[in-house]
């Protein structure tokens, strides 16, 4: 058995030397009435240094029951044999996973963590519990738990607000069985899609991650479940799309690019958690590195909450970054950057003498955030004591996640053939995901995080696959895997997501390059071979290059993982049941080749004729067809010119012309013909849906303050200058999706503008 935490086992102090919590409840830290910060200096200056520590780790408990399967990379290796009893008496600061690591019936789980959470209470004299986290990226990463489309569906859905009911859904399901911590969302801005965890980000453009997943976090904690911001930051940008790669990226892309996600989750968000990267930048790790942890989160961005590790985090500081010789400098390097939180499970904040006040620091954040949840007070208990059933995936639920998965379904290409026509005779449906509910589920998803390890057990929920939902759709319909002998021909392709090599999307998972996996193009070959219509239907975790097949098939749909109604909502715009909105959230490549880009590249980043290669994408950042027709108004603006800290309004009617209901998604884009350094040739600085019935119309209105020109300069300063700006009102970031272009200009000084800068277009619908 390993040493407990901090040391050889002290002696208890006498009871006159400490009061007895549980005799006397007249302590500050104990009222409710005063602030969160005060009641938890009080409880601080009571504790031993050993206590103080205890708040700064978790254990995870069921974690060595996952046979077979790692639930984080190099887990067993870093794991310690820690005896639960031996723990206890000094308290514990978190529980990690009780629900996400094992199929446990959500009642019994409940059950067990009430009596868990009661055991840790009894052991030590304050009587604090643990504060419980769980995964909650795709929904409460829990069996028998609603899962929701993956992040990269959200983006492409472009409706924040439906994000949030959503977060906020999840929220109340985890808090009603006693979690109060949710590592989510992930606010990585893709930089090369052969990244494994680009199904877990919501897409490439800074402004719509930023605002969807600032939705995600106000959703979650108004249930009053802590958000976690992962992964502070620049995990998306490694080094040829490698997990756990060095970020090569400079400081105006990460400036620019990279953190204007954490900052508005922080400031608008009201975030209250945020997770360090595992990714090094400039050779510093994350773990380590307090310009990041401490000077830009905190006192630049006015950050209160805690910081907790990403899985085994700290110990890669020694293990894998080797800046660190043993776990006790590994702590204190995290310590003194700013990690309070050793997470999943005690192995460096416990191995030996720490800094007291670093520690101390750490404890008094930690301690103010479980007085907020309610953890410091007299009468806490666990709000799930009973064995009454507990539901986790309500007709409420189940509604937000079809509506999602419909709105996230994006119709790339469309000859004519789509919607399938009513009576459609007979349609072969080929592909190795045609009938495979694994097509639909993100790695975070329960059934592929955890149930691969136990194929025994159900699935918990259900997930018709494409197949299945078809046929639902279509009862009148003849199926058959026949290309020659059918009507039309629907091709399933995509991704199984995994684990670690398990799959090939997720984490761990990542592609040499952006060709269909497993030789999956043969079967879209024989499906054009045949002369029959084809329908590609992309399900997958990223997207992949189509120019081999796009101007061959008659309709090209993609779906992100859209989750357990995905099959149904892909059949239902294959149908015309539903009429597709999704846009595009990253772009489509033409060919899988070559180092990916995005849609933000400055000129030289284009097409030119310096070279034979082209990288503009088959299908553009923003793409996506839709069975309506749609006429934009010439559009007015209140003021052409205003100053570098003004704002103008930009307005524009919209029609639908078809005849049937249907949303556009319209796109606001700036252009800065010329700047001081290399710019983006356009970037999104706003969006709206814009739901209308055949014949009626709209009018959006885009308010656009200056800020939203800002952009880091030649000597690091985040500046809005004067001069001729372009607003590109558009259908997507490619030259030919603009409608209109409204040129204004900005007047005034320069400006540097700091954290206070405002952040988004305002939209209105009226």
């Amino acid at each position: 058995m390993h040493a407990r935490p901090g040391g050889p086992r002290r002696t208890v102090p006498s009871p006159n030397h400490f009061t007895d919590v549980r005799s006397y409840m007249t302590h500050p830290w104990q009222d409710p009435a005063l602030p969160a910060d005060v009641r938890a200096a009080d409880l601080l200056a009571r504790m031993t240094p050993r206590e103080r520590i205890a708040q700064l780790y978790s254990v995870w408990p069921g974690s060595d029951e996952t046979p077979g399967g790692d639930m984080a990379p190099l887990q067993h290796a870093l794991s310690e044999d820690i005896d639960l009893a031996e723990l206890l008496p000094d308290g514990l600061g978190q529980l990690t996973r009780p629900f996400g690591t094992a199929p446990v019936d959500p009642a019994e789980g409940a059950a067990r963590l009430a009596s868990l959470q009661e055991r840790i209470r009894s052991a030590n004299r304050f009587r604090l519990p643990a504060l419980a986290h769980e995964e909650c990226l795709t929904g409460f990463t829990a069996w028998r738990a609603t899962v929701f489309p993956t992040p990269l569906a959200w983006g492409a859905a472009f409706d924040p607000a439906l994000v949030r009911e959503m977060a906020s859904a999840i929220g109340a399901s985890m808090r009603s069985v006693g979690v109060h911590q949710g590592l989510a969302p992930v606010l990585d801005v893709v930089r090369d899609p052969r990244w494994g965890r680009t199904e877990e980000s919501i897409g490439e453009d800074p402004y719509l991650v930023a605002t969807i997943g600032t939705a995600y976090v106000q959703g979650l904690e108004s249930a009053g479940v802590v958000a976690t911001l992962k992964h502070f930051a620049g995990y998306s940008a490694s080094r040829a799309g490698r997990n756990h790669a060095p970020a090569s990226i400079g400081p105006r892309e990460l400036a620019d690019v990279i953190l204007p996600p954490f900052e508005m989750a922080v400031r608008e968000g009201g975030a209250r958690s945020v997770m360090a990267a595992y990714n090094d930048l400039d050779g510093l790790p994350a773990h380590a590195h307090h310009r990041l942890l401490t000077e830009l989160l905190r006192e630049e961005w006015q950050f209160t909450g805690t910081v907790v590790a990403d899985y085994f985090g700290v110990s890669f500081l020694e293990s894998t970054h080797a800046i660190a010789d043993s776990p006790a400098a590994a702590a204190t390097l995290a310590l003194a950057a700013g990690v309070d939180v050793e997470l999943p499970a005690v192995r460096c904040y416990g191995a030996g003498q720490l800094d007291e006040e670093l520690v101390d620091r750490a404890a008094l954040r930690v301690l103010t955030q479980k007085c907020e949840l309610g953890l410091l007070d007299p009468d806490w208990s666990s709000p799930a004591t009973d064995t009454a059933a507990v539901d986790l995936d309500p007709p409420h639920m189940r509604a937000l996640a079809r509506q999602l998965a419909e709105e996230s379904v994006t119709l790339l290409a469309n000859g004519g053939v789509l919607p399938l026509a009513p009576g459609t005779g007979r349609i072969a449906v080929l592909g190795p995901l045609a009938d495979d509910a694994a097509a639909l589920l993100g790695c975070y998803t329960f059934p592929r995080h955890v149930l691969l390890d136990h194929p025994d057990v159900p699935m918990g929920v259900e997930v018709p696959t494409l197949l299945e939902a078809l046929r639902a759709e279509l009862p009148d319909t003849e199926f058959t895997e026949d290309p020659v002998a059918a009507d039309v021909c629907v091709v399933a392709v995509g991704d199984r997501s995994g684990l670690f090599g398990r799959g090939t999307s997720g984490e761990g998972c990542d592609a040499a390059d952006l060709e269909l996996p497993d030789g999956q193009g043969e079967v879209v070959e024989k499906a054009l071979a045949s002369g029959t219509p084809v329908v590609l239907v992309v399900l997958s975790g990223r997207p992949y290059a189509l120019g081999r097949w796009a101007d061959r098939c008659a309709a090209v749909v993609q779906a992100f993982f859209a989750g357990q109604a995905g099959g149904s909502a892909v059949a239902g715009v294959l149908s015309g049941r539903v009429n597709p909105s999704g846009r595009l959230p990253v772009s489509v490549p033409r060919d899988p080749g070559g180092q990916p880009g995005t849609y933000l590249a400055p000129p030289l980043g284009r097409r030119g004729e310096a070279s034979n290669l082209d990288p503009t994408p088959l299908f553009a950042f923003g793409h996506g067809l839709s069975y309506t027709s749609w006429d934009w108004q010439p559009p007015t603006v209140d003021d052409r010119s205003f100053p570098t800290d003004g704002v103008t309004t930009l307005r524009l009617t919209v029609r639908n012309t078809g005849e049937r209901a249907g949303t556009e998604v319209v796109q606001l884009y700036l252009h800065d013909p010329v700047g001081k350094v290399a710019r983006p040739v356009i970037r999104l600085i706003g969006y709206a849906r814009v739901p209308l019935e055949a014949g009626t119309s709209a009018e959006v209105h885009f308010t656009v303050p200056a800020d939203l020109a800002a952009y880091t300069g030649p000597d690091g300063d985040r500046i809005v200058e004067p001069g001729a700006l372009e607003l590109r009102l558009a259908v997507s970031g490619a030259d030919e999706g603009v409608r209109w272009t409204v040129p204004v200009t900005l007047t005034g000084p320069e400006r540097v503008v700091g954290p206070g800068r405002r952040m988004r277009c305002e939209v209105r619908v009226k």
